[in-house]
């Protein structure tokens, strides 16, 4: 399982370690029922804090993407596509609503917004 993690950005390791997590789940990259490292084998790894990865591991498993198995380890969830789609719907909204009062602080027009989100979203 290959992480990256940037000690120059704004986001929190542990969110680093979240998201990429989702992604490689996401992208089929981690199968259903597959074994996830340790947290101490990742913080290893990763050269960071057990806690950081004890909190990743945790919010994974409160969202769903994966299982934790006493004394087993922690394992990819069965998919289930409707969470799925609502984290990544609420995610979505979270995004927007930013870019929604970002749009009229700067005195952007709703048509304009809409504009520039479709031209972003027919991108490839």
């Amino acid at each position: 399982m290959d992480i990256i993690i940037r000690n120059t950005g704004e986001a929190p390791i542990y969110d680093q370690i979240t998201q990429q997590v989702k992604g490689l789940i996401l992208s089929g990259a981690l199968s259903e029922g597959e074994a996830l490292p340790s947290m101490r084998a990742l913080a290893k790894d990763l050269r960071i804090s057990v806690i950081t990865t004890k909190r990743a591991y945790e919010e994974l498993e409160r969202e769903g993407f994966i299982t934790s198995v006493p004394g087993k380890g922690c394992f990819v969830a069965p998919r289930n596509l409707e969470l799925v789609r609502e984290n990544a719907l609420r995610q979505v909204e979270e995004y927007l609503m930013k870019a929604v009062e970002a749009a009229k602080a700067g005195g952007i027009s709703q048509t304009e917004v809409a504009r520039a989100l479709d031209i972003i979203y027919t991108e490839e």
